[in-house]
């Protein structure tokens, strides 16, 4: 059975913006969309408990309708079905995700300096989900992923704008790596790749190793390194453009710098060894707050 993306939708602004990009990202994929709405069960209450029930199926039918209507004007192409989970909102995306290609929810843009308000469903969702997680600013719109016209207008009708992979040398990951080649050659963008490193602290050295905090090669050193890691990716690849890009620095900053302009940001998150302790590493959870384009965590192990 082919994987679906799936995208959660609740009338909000973010999640309709989001509902566009994820059926953009289907057809991309060449995979069916499916729209989903989680609402909770009222179990526990002896008296209007089967209205109140009915009272949520009837909205969940009337959103998920307003978000079919607004994706196939969109997006005709796309192949779409839609669905009513029942249970609390995490725990039933993150349960979807299980047989998804992606996950795509929405995040309400502030702007590019600010990035995301994002609210505890989608938090939760990112930090626990088995599958890579998308999230959508409220207004992001198709032409945002594509470079403007020559007479500087927003266009579709451009080639895309960059895919950018925030890069662990210390720790990197072929699931993370492989989501980002895919995703740029499915746009024919180039990919940009950022290592972000920091001298070390005369703390966390030892008395002998002073001398590294000031060592002129370290940067050469690990563009040596990225590009050697990134070789056998290029050569399954081919016809993906690579930049790679090594700063010194934070890692927060230089990827908020290099998404900018970017139609995709793709950050890995390591899986907690203890389902029950999820958590965002801290250069993804800064990047959650504070970058403009779509930023999808791949998780890995």
């Amino acid at each position: 059975m082919v994987e679906p993306v799936i995208v959660g939708v609740d009338g909000s602004a973010e999640s309709l913006a989001a509902a566009e990009w994820a059926a953009r990202e289907a057809v991309r994929r060449e995979r069916p969309l499916r729209m989903v709405h989680a609402w909770n069960w009222h179990l526990h209450q002896r008296d209007g408990a089967e209205r109140a029930n009915a009272a949520q199926r009837n909205l969940a039918r009337r959103v998920l309708r307003k978000a079919s209507e607004r994706v196939r004007h969109a997006v005709p192409g796309v192949q779409l079905t839609d669905v009513q989970l029942e249970g609390p909102a995490t725990e039933a995306l993150v349960k979807a995700a299980q047989h998804a290609e992606l996950l795509v929810l929405g995040s309400r843009g502030l702007s590019g300096f600010t990035g995301f308000l994002v609210g505890s469903v989608a938090m939760g969702t990112v930090a626990k989900a088995t599958r890579p997680v998308v999230l959508v600013r409220a207004d992001e719109e198709a032409e945002d992923e594509h470079f403007p016209a020559d007479d500087g207008e927003p266009s579709t009708d451009t080639g895309y704008r960059d895919v950018v992979l925030g890069m662990d040398l210390r720790d990197p990951c072929d699931e993370v790596i492989e989501f980002a080649f895919e995703a740029a050659g499915q746009r024919h963008a180039r990919l940009h790749v950022v290592h972000a490193w920091q001298a070390p602290s005369a703390i966390s050295l030892g008395p002998g190793d002073i001398a590294l905090m000031h060592n002129p090669q370290q940067g050469e050193e690990w563009q040596e390194f990225l590009s050697a890691v990134l070789q056998v990716w290029r050569d399954k690849y081919p016809e993906t453009e690579v930049l790679e890009t090594v700063v010194e620095g934070r890692a927060a900053t230089a990827l908020a710098r290099a998404a900018s302009p970017a139609s995709l940001l793709v950050l890995g998150r390591r899986m907690a060894e203890r389902p029950t302790v999820p958590r965002l590493g801290p250069v993804t959870h800064a990047s959650v707050h504070h970058v403009g384009c779509p930023l999808a965590v791949v998780p890995h192990e």
